[in-house]
């Protein structure tokens, strides 16, 4: 009986301390240089639907459905998906739009499980005819999610997604 209390007190006491040393939140971003103008890669940037042509996940599941609900490029627009185990079902909504700077959404995803996340896309100067393109999303990892995040590198996985999709964005902008 004893053994059995011992035992229950210690996996509570292990979970307990695992929560509490998980990361509570994440961060990934990777950045390129293209050599476009900023206001032309912003310009870009800023239609949700232009994904379609470098995000890597679009490859990941050509055939996903999709659907679009208000005016791609400003507040508001959103992107809804559903796909293949790769991509899963979600969504994607501009919240802010800080002209030649900043495009600010959330990525809401349903499947195969849910998360929220806000995404980024960041335009600075770099040299002359030159733009810094920073791309990065950013939440939270709730318990006790956030144990499996001891196991898991987010910012390699989805990382190297992300330096997959800026190259194609700089290989279609460059060539324009």
């Amino acid at each position: 009986m004893y053994i059995a209390l011992y035992v229950i007190i210690a996996i509570v006491l292990l979970f307990t301390i695992l929560a509490l040393v998980a990361p509570k939140e994440f961060l990934v971003e990777r950045s390129i240089v293209i050599n476009r103008p900023l206001p032309e890669v912003f310009d870009y940037l800023k239609y949700i639907k232009n994904q379609d042509h470098w995000s890597p996940w679009k490859k990941k599941d050509p055939n996903m459905t999709q659907e679009f609900i208000g005016t791609d490029g400003t507040v508001g627009f959103i992107s809804k998906w559903e796909g293949n185990k790769d991509v899963g079902t979600g969504e994607q909504e501009i919240l802010n739009i800080v002209e030649n700077e900043q495009i600010e959404s959330k990525l809401r995803f349903f499947k195969p499980w849910k998360s929220e996340s806000d995404a980024f896309l960041k335009v600075e100067d770099a040299e002359a005819g030159q733009t810094k393109v920073t791309w990065g999303f950013v939440g939270k990892n709730k318990v006790p999610a956030n144990i499996f995040m001891l196991l898991y590198n987010v910012d390699k996985h989805v990382g190297k997604d992300f330096e997959e999709g800026l190259t194609e964005l700089k290989s279609i902008l460059e060539s324009k």
